[in-house]
């Protein structure tokens, strides 16, 4: 599907490219909502992709494990029969942190919604001056805060030369009207001062490696990711081997067109230029 004209094709609807396909790793915040409600259109070309033989197999880099997942999404008004299953950022890092490669100890840097990402392991939590790794899963309080706010706190950590665990690679994030930060950008700033950040959702290869074990009867080539995060649905999916489809009405609306609902092939190829990511194609929303 490469347009001849080296531009990224927009498209309108999604059934010619879903006939492609046998299966979806399908992004969450910004594809199916934008943390307040549903898209809308969103259900209906789930459940048409899945009446039509085609699974979906959500991917998302929420740092809380995949199981709590359907029940916040039905409160947003997508139901549980719109999608197969779910694999989230929390899932890969709490099989990791699990075999205590980090230590058994952890200091948790994140908000208490966030504590079924380590509840029921091995594990202990304790205070940050105890700890053998810190567990990020983002900031104590998204609504004011930015990873500005923890330059002293980031400082104290590399000083004891810990390992920082981000179970949200996601800079930052919409919800609703309100751009949040997230785990990601803590662990970037740690990074940037020299300390050990790691990941193991979007675009790193653990969740990947899970999302394949899910779909393991099915080639690379049969199976589409879809997402609106550059540096994570598409810059994974490349690094992965799978074909990307760019949801431009999410986190890079602003930069893709006039208005969010329209896209221009110009500024879409130049937006994923700049991170030299590859896609099949371009929609606003995904609409079947």
């Amino acid at each position: 599907m490469t347009d001849t004209s080296g531009l990224v094709p927009i498209h309108t609807h999604f059934e010619p490219i879903a006939r492609q396909y046998k299966a979806l790793l399908c992004d969450i915040w910004g594809v199916l909502h934008n943390g307040v409600a549903a898209y809308d259109g969103i259900v209906d070309t789930l459940t048409r992709y899945r009446a039509s033989g085609g699974r979906v197999l959500l991917l998302s880099n929420a740092p809380r494990p995949g199981v709590g997942i359907p029940g916040h999404l039905e409160g947003l008004g997508v139901p549980r029969d719109a999608y197969d299953d779910v694999l989230t950022s929390g899932d890969a890092t709490r099989e990791s942190i699990a075999s205590g490669q980090f230590g058994t100890s952890f200091w948790h840097l994140g908000p208490e919604r966030d504590r079924p990402t380590f509840e029921g392991l091995p594990l202990n939590q304790t205070d940050e001056d105890k700890a053998d790794f810190v567990l990020c899963t983002g900031l104590f309080d998204d609504e004011v805060e930015t990873a500005d706010d923890y330059e002293e706190t980031l400082a104290r950590l590399k000083e004891r030369d810990l390992d920082l665990v981000c179970a949200n690679p996601d800079i930052v994030v919409d919800r609703g009207e309100k751009r949040v930060y997230c785990g990601g950008a803590i662990a970037s700033a740690y990074t940037e001062i020299g300390g050990r950040s790691h990941y193991f959702g979007k675009p790193h290869a653990p969740i990947y490696d899970l999302a394949r074990a899910r779909l393991a009867d099915l080639a690379d080539d049969q199976i589409l990711a879809v997402g609106d995060g550059l540096l994570t649905d598409i810059k994974g999916a490349n690094d992965q081997g799978f074909d990307a489809l760019f949801v431009t009405g999410g986190i890079a609306y602003e930069r893709c067109g006039p208005t969010v609902d329209d896209p221009q092939s110009e500024l879409v190829t130049e937006v994923l230029a700049e991170t030299d990511g590859r896609a099949i194609g371009a929609m606003a929303r995904l609409i079947w």
